[in-house]
């Protein structure tokens, strides 16, 4: 089968199309035939440097849209024939970026009908991370200001509906270019982050997704008794202490495999409170060309490698 593969730290052209024998599942384990890969920032983090899977060679990529061709022994969930999505074995490697791919049958579920294989590629991981950021660490609750920052990236513009769908008011940063994108999103108030007098108003959560210092600019307008989530690098000490002394929790998340999340996720979806927004599309082979982009920080939604 195909493979993208890695040998070495370094930019996108050590993205490398070769041939390998497919995997074999095993207990509990499924084997999905692949026609969509997500691309995400911890894809081209992971190839430059060490941040979760040690030295190459090894395969980037954790999210998977496919077809379940083959189930090991007391694999449960999913079935032979089932189209599925997931984000098998993060933060370890997954090799996701492939034809094929084997992992626990349980980290995926059934992709709603009204999904593209490459809108489905693009969920799990940057809908996870919301979906966990929102539900799990913040309880966002009807009525709540919520400012989600960097709101038309690959998991914002999905944060900003999840939290339209508990009934939050929600703000969230962009330039003023994407402003358009981020009403018809649900956003309530967008704001342009490059404006230093933008004012948000009073907030009881922050999904900090630019970074510790935009999460420091967002923390002054956090009420008492609110939370930052500080989901790109998490929360740093100081600025954790900062928080303390505001009144303000503050949650770090590193986003995990979650049935019950993807669950949520594609009843969303069912309903039609949630959608993909899918910037572009590369084969397989130009793995190399999507993490170009993707490292221009300007993508609106999600890339997705298509592999069938």
């Amino acid at each position: 089968m195909r493979l993208v593969r890695q040998e070495e730290f370094g930019g996108p052209e050590v993205l490398r199309a070769v041939e390998v024998d497919r995997p074999v599942p095993g207990p509990t384990e499924v084997l999905v035939e692949v026609h969509a890969a997500g691309v995400n920032p911890v894809d081209w983090y992971s190839r430059a440097e060490e941040v979760y899977l040690g030295a190459p060679p090894y395969t980037v990529g954790w999210d998977v849209a496919g077809v379940v061709v083959e189930a090991g022994l007391g694999a449960s969930g999913v079935a032979v024939g089932d189209e599925v999505l997931g984000m098998p074995w993060f933060p370890h490697e997954a090799a996701a970026y492939a034809e094929y791919v084997t992992a626990p049958s349980r980290q995926f579920v059934r992709k709603p009908t009204n999904l593209t294989y490459a809108e489905a590629a693009g969920l799990p991981l940057a809908g996870l991370t919301a979906w966990q950021a929102l539900v799990d660490v913040a309880d966002v609750q009807p009525g709540e200001r919520v400012l989600v920052d960097a709101a038309a990236g690959g998991v914002g513009h999905l944060a900003v509906q999840i939290a339209k769908s508990r009934g939050a008011y929600v703000v969230g940063t962009a330039s003023s270019g994407k402003h358009d994108f981020l009403r018809s999103l649900g956003v309530d108030e967008p704001l342009d982050y490059h404006d230093p007098s933008a004012d948000p108003g009073e907030l009881d959560v922050v999904i900090g997704l630019a970074g510790d210092e935009s999460d420091r600019r967002w923390l002054a307008f956090v009420r008492p008794g609110g939370i930052l989530v500080g989901v790109l690098s998490g929360v740093p000490d100081d600025l954790e202490e900062a928080a303390k002394a505001r009144g303000v929790r503050s949650g770090r998340l590193l986003v995990e495999p979650d049935r019950i999340g993807l669950l949520g996720l594609t009843g969303l979806v069912e309903a039609g409170e949630l959608r993909v927004h899918v910037a572009q599309t590369f084969p397989l082979e130009h793995a190399p060309d999507a993490h170009r982009l993707g490292e221009t920080g300007r993508v609106t939604g999600k890339l997705v490698l298509t592999v069938r």
